[in-house]
């Protein structure tokens, strides 16, 4: 298996002669407004362009799998940083068959995106010759989840391929302890940025359940959501040191954009 990554939560996982394509922002950098005004540094996103070497991955692209994109079918209230306007035209373009959130479905194809696997939480399905599994995520621990799009992670098993669990955006909860424990993922990802807005609390994992969820994870860890969206201040850098501190800087890839992993069973 080889995970591509991109920038923040956009990456793909190559397997075989699949290249499934997570959670794409594709616009250019400082096409979308900023996501804090007040709290963080008024910065237009992304903050940084696509790799060099994504137009060559995404022109392999054959499946598509979305964690959360939107909340009440609000557009205002949709999640630019995991399906943007470019995203949107690239999956309308290319016909890429997405596997997303039943409950989002409906949403995605009013804009004629081919959603072929409607999730349901902890039900089995089956997507790009692969079983997978949606876990509940829950956007925050404060009142602001409930304004959020609270979204899925999602498990894959693919033939021959080291199993991944993508936690999504989510804080750490009982739902995804269950996850560590019942699907002992060979690969987990983790949305690492600690996001938060203008108002409320947290709406990613503090870098104190960012560490647990590193603890609690069976194998090997990715993090990702860092340094491109301008309400996510964890740098790479603050990561490493802190686990260096708790001695998991061996358990975990930190990816720059663009990187390249190859994961063997």
């Amino acid at each position: 298996m080889k995970i591509h990554h991109l920038r923040s939560a956009t990456f793909v996982i190559e397997s075989k002669d699949k290249f499934i394509l997570i959670d794409p922002m594709l616009s250019a950098k400082g096409q979308l407004p900023p996501f804090a005004y007040f709290k963080h540094k008024l910065q237009k996103n992304p903050l940084v362009d696509l790799p060099a070497n994504s137009k060559d991955v995404l022109s392999k692209i054959t499946h598509c799998l979305i964690t959360h994109s939107q909340k009440w079918g609000i557009e205002l209230l949709s999640h630019t940083d995991h399906l943007d306007k470019a995203g949107v035209n690239y999956l309308q373009k290319n016909n890429i068959p997405v596997a997303t959130l039943e409950r989002d479905s409906s949403y995605l194809e009013k804009r004629d995106i081919n959603v072929v696997t409607k999730l349901k939480f902890w039900e089995e399905n089956s997507f790009a010759n692969a079983k997978i599994i949606a876990v509940p995520a829950k956007h925050g621990h404060s009142w602001m989840h409930n304004f959020m799009a609270n979204g899925a992670g999602l498990y894959l098993e693919l033939p021959d391929e080291p199993s991944i669990y993508i936690s999504g955006d989510t804080v750490l909860t009982d739902n995804v302890k269950k996850a560590l424990q019942e699907f002992n993922p060979d690969i987990t990802v983790v949305a690492a940025g600690n996001a938060s807005l203008d108002f409320g609390g947290d709406i990613l994992m503090p870098l104190s359940e960012i560490l647990e969820f590193i603890k609690l994870s069976p194998n090997k860890v990715i993090a990702n959501h860092l340094e491109a969206l301008n309400h996510c201040p964890i740098t790479r850098e603050q990561l490493k040191s802190e686990l260096i501190k708790n001695d998991l800087l061996d358990k975990v890839y930190i990816p720059p954009d663009g990187e390249i992993l190859e994961i063997a069973l």
